[in-house]
């Protein structure tokens, strides 16, 4: 008799508790949803095409000035940054939103590792003019390594500023969000 009372518990507990929510299964998945807080797209409000292609066509343009900045000693680099800013609000909840949020993330951090390459390489060079002028060739060869490794820098954040352009632009030709 005891031996069946134990038969009876063991059982019980190696039945896994398959419980749908009251709400059915749509809650389970918002639940789960909520706790990985990944971005849903598929169940976002809906933009009209015209919308869709307003903003595809502006991002394109944003992208092309990021490249023709280049081009013009980084005058028209402000523009585009101004523009995806002005135009953020307007892509939330899309596909789209990535665009705009790879392209000011971009802005900034090509602005900071750039501005740190060129303090580098600044520091590094008035260091070397100064072990030059005081004839030390420790400080010289201190000095040109530390504005070595800020050109470095300046170069590593252009070429990243690149990399992320043409990969930003690829996504947004083929209409799917930037990762």
């Amino acid at each position: 008799m005891q031996d069946d009372r134990d038969m009876q518990r063991t059982t019980e507990l190696e039945k896994p508790d398959l419980k749908i929510p009251v709400g059915g299964m749509g809650d389970a998945n918002l639940q789960y949803s909520q706790l990985i807080k990944t971005p849903d797209y598929n169940h976002a409000p809906v933009i009209s095409k015209e919308q869709e292609e307003s903003l595809v066509r502006y991002n394109h343009i944003t992208y092309l000035l990021y490249v023709l900045s280049y081009f013009t000693a980084g005058l028209l680099w402000i523009v585009p940054i101004i523009m995806n800013y002005a135009r953020r609000q307007q892509a939330n909840h899309t596909w789209l939103a990535t665009h705009f949020d790879w392209q000011i993330k971009t802005f900034w951090y090509s602005i900071v590792f750039g501005f740190i390459g060129v303090v580098l390489a600044v520091i590094g060079l008035g260091g070397l003019g100064l072990g030059v002028f005081a004839d030390s060739s420790n400080v010289a060869l201190g000095s040109t390594g530390l504005a070595a490794f800020g050109g470095i820098m300046i170069l590593f954040s252009f070429i990243w500023h690149i990399y992320r352009i043409v990969k930003g632009w690829i996504a947004l030709s083929d209409k799917r969000p930037v990762q």
